[in-house]
């Protein structure tokens, strides 16, 4: 009896590591898949806002000329 309970323990032991492992792999995988997902939307962001702050900065060089003119 004492064998069979060893056996048993034991391949209950394997089968609930490897689930662990299993279960650790799919996690490091759906973390990688959102990790990317959302650094693309992150990159989508910075790309337009730095397309409104150059926008903006190009405006503001055509603006800076008419000021001075008004001034003189």
């Amino acid at each position: 009896m004492g064998y069979v309970l060893r056996v048993r323990l034991a391949s209950f032991f394997t089968g609930a590591a490897l689930a662990s492992a299993t279960g650790l792999y799919f996690l490091q995988k759906d973390y990688k898949v959102a990790h990317h997902a959302i650094s693309q939307q992150m990159n989508s962001l910075y790309k337009s806002v730095d397309e409104r702050v150059l926008a903006l900065e190009k405006l503001k060089e055509v603006e800076a000329p008419k000021h001075v003119e008004a001034a003189e």
